[in-house]
């Protein structure tokens, strides 16, 4: 470390302790667990004794500063007496010595304070095992007690763990790196960016070139009414094309049936969502123009005529407009409603758990287009064609939605409020992996309709499934709805529904074995689709990356699903020998998956562990380097390997996997990994296995989206994000 970056570290420690000591100038227990962040009171306490040097009960300046130096700059050997302090739970604290041992109770107790923090709950068994499978591999001469020496000798199993050993909160005292501050190439300037995105800068600039075109058009045919009225004739001529157009954009059967074609590989079918949103905000800025420029016009024209300024903007009295003299009037309202549109489809409204302000504001698009029709004598001839369109797949989905009796007639209310509901599939309901349907449950909201994923694949020719996180109002009913006993959820048909739970009383018997968060039901609902995405191409993919965080998984569980079914396992009549071979397909053209799942806490993985332990098992003759499909789980709630409150656990979670054959978080045989993935990495071996073009798929939160879709335009893999 040089003198100028051993400076600058001293300053900010300085500053950083200033900031959380008391006015004695010193650091207590509690101060010292809020700044590292340390949710268990075993490693806080842990800690502290070590930093604590004169055993006063309190941290100075230059006691944080000399343990702080240890953990950030200091060698492998100092890291690792630490952390052997820390494990030999009755020692004596020194923070430089290694005498000591560690038994197992002492190992015990720390790998239990481990599972606290890093979330994961255990069995009281299973923490047995773990603490005898580290204990047993560290205890080399049998003693009964791990001694520095042996803790070291395990340690070097790990060498990348000792590269980064640190407490990961304490990255908090080093200063901000100077060299992510300097200005790098910004990312839509980069070669790979246009190349990535090819496709949608190509028609976002036709899209500007051809708004231009008619703004300037506009603008010269009015040139006798002055400035502003040519400006407000420009803006008008646009706003009739994106009226028109943002409409286009939502046609969900026709872009679903195009996505099947030769047209995909031109237009950005898959950026619909995208598109939709920019022409909504372009027709904001349009019509923010565009009155500005009327009321400037008014004022001028006020000035030589009998009218007011406020007669021209609110009255029929100058007789402006084809109909009665009311465009004053009628643009003032679509002002009005088309700002509240925009405001009420913000990400911040959508996600924040009112999808239904968005849902119900977003409706008066009808009243926007009849407003048009009135306000402007030549809107109907931009809106006619792509308005019949639009009213015929309405009648269809309508039709479609209400053909035949659809009921939900299985619900599973798995961890962290999620709901599986199970459909009757009708019988000419035809969908792709991936897809996903809108849903009406008239016993939750008669007229409201949710996008949802299906999860099930298509084959699954018996029932549909849907996997719904509760994370607005009506995710929040459905999930309580079911939540309650079953007598005390209210019927609008009560007397039928008792007739038919008399005629299905072992029916009822047996659901009821399944617990309160298992029941077989009959709720009426009715669904609107299915409606393609992005992930339609993937079994036109030669490798597939697919990456689910959270209930993002969905899309992808019926992906996984539909490959177990492509893929019929063989087996020979005259030995044990087995093997997978594809179902002849002219779409499938996959050779690799690889399959991500990010979650935050251990009880998310219980969602569709059956599915994955059945995708295990189907692999279990092949070898690892031949697999088609590899599964990497990630658990961010869990501390990373390098950081000391969890390299223990880690260890031992290892080393009972390897002996087990199976994670001990989620029991499948894949094991389980801290922390989030090291995108880098992840992508560079994906990148070095070279099964063809890759295609990177994913589904999740927005953020994550960003940092993953900048990685796969460095290594120049195809990105598809879910939207709808």
């Amino acid at each position: 470390m040089s003198l100028d970056e051993d400076a600058r570290w001293l300053e900010w420690v300085t500053k950083q302790f200033e900031s959380i000591a008391g006015d004695d100038k010193e650091i207590d227990l509690d101060e010292f667990k809020t700044a590292l962040k340390v949710k268990e009171s075993f490693f806080a306490e842990r800690f502290f004794a070590l930093f604590d040097s004169d055993g006063s009960s309190s941290i100075s300046l230059d006691e944080l500063l000399k343990a702080l130096d240890l953990l950030i700059h200091g060698n492998e050997t100092d890291k690792l007496n630490f952390l052997f302090q820390v494990y030999d739970v009755d020692g004596q604290p020194i923070l430089h010595s290694s005498s000591g041992s560690i038994d197992p109770d002492e190992l015990r107790t720390v790998l239990k304070s481990c599972l606290r923090e890093s979330a994961i709950s255990l069995p009281e068994e299973k923490l047995d095992d773990l603490t005898l499978a580290l204990f047993e591999s560290a205890d080399k001469d049998n003693s009964g007690s791990i001694t520095f020496e042996e803790l070291k000798a395990e340690l070097e199993n790990f060498p990348e763990v000792m590269e980064n050993l640190t407490i990961s909160a304490a990255n908090w005292l080093k200063p901000p790196d100077l060299d992510q501050k300097k200005r790098q190439t910004p990312r839509y300037l980069t070669r790979a960016y246009w190349h990535n995105n090819s496709r949608k800068l190509l028609f976002l600039c036709v899209y500007a070139c051809l708004s231009l075109l008619l703004f300037i058009g506009a603008m010269l045919q009015h040139s006798h009414g002055g400035a502003w009225y040519m400006v407000a004739k420009g803006c008008g001529q646009c706003l009739n094309f994106n009226c028109t157009f943002v409409m286009v954009l939502m046609l969900r059967r026709c872009l679903t049936w195009l996505r099947a074609t030769w047209v995909v590989r031109i237009l950005p079918l898959d950026q619909n969502i995208l598109l939709h949103q920019i022409v909504g905000y372009a027709i904001l800025c349009y019509t923010l123009v565009h009155t500005t420029a009327h009321v400037f016009n008014f004022v001028q024209l006020s000035e030589k005529s009998e009218y007011s300024l406020w007669e021209f903007l609110l009255t029929t009295r100058p007789g402006i407009g084809w109909v009665k003299g009311t465009a004053s009037v009628t643009g003032v309202v679509l002002q009005v409603v088309i700002c509240l549109m925009v405001l009420c489809s913000s990400t911040f409204v959508r996600r924040s758990g009112h999808f239904e302000v968005f849902y119900w504001s977003h409706l008066s698009y009808v009243w926007v287009w009849s407003l048009l029709m009135v306000h402007c004598a030549n809107f109907w001839k931009w809106f006619v064609v792509p308005g019949l369109v639009f009213l015929l797949e309405k009648i269809v989905g309508i039709a479609v939605s209400r053909m035949g009796s659809l009921y939900i007639v299985e619900v599973n209310l798995l961890p962290s409020k999620v709901t599986h509901l199970v459909i009757k599939r009708p019988q000419f309901f035809h969908f792709k992996p991936g897809d996903y349907i809108y849903i009406n449950i008239p016993v939750i909201a008669k007229y409201e309709w949710h996008p949802f994923t299906i999860s099930s694949a298509p084959e699954q020719s018996d029932s549909l499934w849907l996997h719904i996180r509760s994370m607005g109002q009506w995710t929040n009913r459905l999930y309580e709805y079911f939540r309650q006993p079953e007598s005390q959820t209210v019927s609008p048909k009560r007397l039928t529904t008792s007739l038919r739970n008399r005629r299905q009383v072992m029916k009822a018997q047996v659901s009821a074995k399944f617990g309160e968060n298992h029941r077989f039901c009959n709720i009426k609902c009715y669904i609107d689709g299915p409606y393609g995405t992005p992930t339609r191409q993937i079994f036109a993919s030669e490798h597939a990356v697919l990456i689910g965080a959270g209930i993002g998984i969905t899309p992808f569980a019926s992906i996984l699903q539909s490959i177990i079914y492509r893929r019929r396992k063989q087996n020979c009549p005259n030995c044990n020998y087995s093997w997978c071979e594809n179902i002849k397909d002219s779409e499938m053209k996959l050779r690799k998956v690889d399959f991500i799942w990010i979650n935050r806490d251990q009880k998310s993985f219980e969602w569709f562990v059956s599915l994955l332990t059945k995708l295990e098992m189907d692999q279990a003759d092949e070898e690892p380097e031949g697999r088609f499909l590899e599964m990497h789980m990630y658990m961010t709630s869990a501390l990373s390997k390098n950081d000391m409150k969890a390299i223990g656990l880690q260890m031992a979670l290892d080393l009972l996997a390897k002996k087990e054959k199976r994670d001990s978080i989620t029991g499948l045989r894949t094991r389980t990994q801290p922390g989030r993935p090291e995108w880098g990495k992840v992508f560079q071996k994906v990148s070095e296995e070279k099964k063809g073009k890759v295609h990177v798929f994913y589904c999740g939160a927005p953020a994550l989206a960003k940092v993953i879709k900048a990685q796969c335009e460095h290594f120049g893999f195809n990105f598809y994000k879910e939207n709808f």
